[in-house]
């Protein structure tokens, strides 16, 4: 069967990217966790989406500009519903703590336009402390910080984020030291499973919504799907 991932936890339920998104992931059976993973001011790898904290908190500015004392006053949950308020920016170590023995982690790394030197170094050096190495898989669409981290960590699974059809994933993948490709959903074809998995290389699209798009994909045998709707 294909594994569930929770895109930002449950995103179509509650507010992306906070514990009550990962917790509801949980409860509608996701197999994974997918998050998202930036600089603070002061350093330290915390669990959000953009690179400004606008559109989900009640704060204004870039993540990199702000400390982690001040990232955690935003209320990142009320934006999305009263229920919600108080729901706070985790950060990676603490979202680690949660997953430990419960459920694997995927971690996108945010690069670009802003980029965060050290981000790759900081990420694996967390999943060593947390011994989540073996269950977490890194994944970007900037494929220089995942080459990185694999030669950071040569343990580390990583995958590869695009949006289009490439001439050549698995080349791609390998340029990155990927195992797994991630493309945009509406790019996976029947020839790309198939090349992919005669290599070795697992398939998990991003980020269908809707049942005849999951069917679609599942039926082309892709090995897990992102999705904001875990129940689904």
């Amino acid at each position: 069967p294909v594994m569930r991932v929770g895109h930002r936890g449950a995103r179509g339920h509650a507010p992306e990217n906070t514990m009550a998104s990962f917790e509801l992931a949980l409860q509608l059976k996701a197999d994974v966790v997918e998050t998202d993973v930036h600089l603070s001011k002061d350093g330290e790898v915390v669990v959000i989406h953009d690179h400004a904290v606008d559109r989900t908190t009640d704060g204004h500015g870039f993540v990199k500009d702000l400390t982690l004392a001040e990232l955690k006053k935003l209320d990142a949950g009320r934006w999305y519903g009263d229920q919600f308020a108080g729901e706070r920016i985790l950060t990676l170590a603490e979202l680690l703590q949660w997953a430990g023995s419960r459920v694997p982690v995927a971690i996108e790394i945010k690069n670009g336009p802003i980029y965060y030197p050290g981000i790759a170094k900081k990420t694996i050096t967390l999943l060593r402390e947390h011994e989540m190495l073996d269950r977490a898989i890194l994944i970007s669409f900037d494929h220089f910080v995942l080459r990185e981290a694999k030669m950071l960590e040569p343990r580390i699974a990583v995958g590869i984020l695009y949006a289009g059809r490439l001439v050549d994933p698995i080349g791609a993948a390998r340029a990155a030291g990927a195992v797994a490709l991630h493309p945009a959903w509406p790019y996976v074809t029947p020839d790309l499973v198939e090349t992919a998995h005669a290599s070795g290389v697992a398939v998990s699209p991003w980020c269908p919504n809707d049942v005849a798009a999951l069917r679609a994909l599942d039926a082309m045998g892709v090995d897990s799907i992102g999705t904001d709707y875990p129940d689904l």
